[in-house]
């Protein structure tokens, strides 16, 4: 009786219609996957879901970003392409728009000194906060704890000297805010340094009033009259950390 019954079962398991394979086209695939995600998505993970190994996901992803990024194209998001992940992000030109439609009213700019501390940062990590204040000639306190919070930087361990002090580097976020694939696309000359810059933040007159004020004690404190400018990018780079983690735009 039981025999008959498993019988008639795997009959009808047999007849059963065959569920059609489903036809995933990776580039519309992808899209959907960042676009859900909000975030960088690393190509570990993609691999996994297109069962690829993540050097040919990352290879299809860039040469989908060239087509998707084409300027002839209207969108109003861009895909980022990282060493180890790929994003799909606002464009920077409606950051207007995007906040007046949100109600964002944060300012997105920063002051002189941070983005001096961020250069220091940049082009010496890992570094310390004594190494910055070394080269600004003043306390780079207020500055360093401002990109902290900006999540532009972080922490990355501590240097094996008295004190154990904590060494500092960018994070993906800072690569992501600046229109960067990786540091080894840092500009090369101060006038192109200082062009990303200008991009990211807004007119003097504009800035926010608290890093004003901040700047201008760290001018009454330094041993001469201006802060000096921004190291030259000469200096040796050091490879970003595939442990970085986005955490929240400037």
């Amino acid at each position: 009786m039981t025999d008959n019954v498993n019988v008639q079962d795997t009959n009808v398991e047999e007849n059963l219609p065959e569920t059609p394979e489903r036809a995933v086209i990776f580039e519309e695939a992808l899209e959907s996957i960042l676009f859900a995600a909000g975030h960088p998505v690393t190509y570990t993970t993609l691999a996994r879901v297109f069962d690829m190994t993540p050097a040919k996901v990352k290879d299809k992803a860039i040469e989908y970003s060239l087509k998707y990024n084409n300027p002839e194209i209207p969108r109003g998001v861009i895909m980022l392409t990282y060493g180890d992940s790929c994003q799909l992000c606002t464009k920077q030109y409606y950051l207007t728009e995007i906040r007046d439609a949100l109600g964002i009213k944060k300012s997105g700019s920063l002051s002189t000194s941070s983005m001096e501390a961020l250069a220091i940062v940049a082009y010496n990590q890992p570094v310390t906060r004594v190494f910055v204040d070394t080269l600004r000639r003043v306390d780079s306190s207020y500055a360093m704890n401002n990109l902290l919070d900006r999540g532009l930087i972080e922490a990355k361990g501590r240097m094996d000297a008295p004190g154990r002090p904590m060494l500092y580097g960018t994070t993906r976020d800072f690569l992501r805010c600046f229109g960067l694939d990786d540091l080894s696309s840092l500009p090369t000359t101060s006038e192109e340094l200082m062009e990303i810059f200008d991009k990211a933040k807004i007119s003097a007159s504009e800035e926010n009033t608290e890093d004003a004020e901040q700047l201008a004690l760290e001018l009454d404190e330094a041993d001469e009259p201006a802060v000096e400018e921004a190291p030259q990018v000469e200096m040796e780079l050091d490879e970003p950390s595939a442990d970085d983690d986005i955490i929240t735009d400037i």
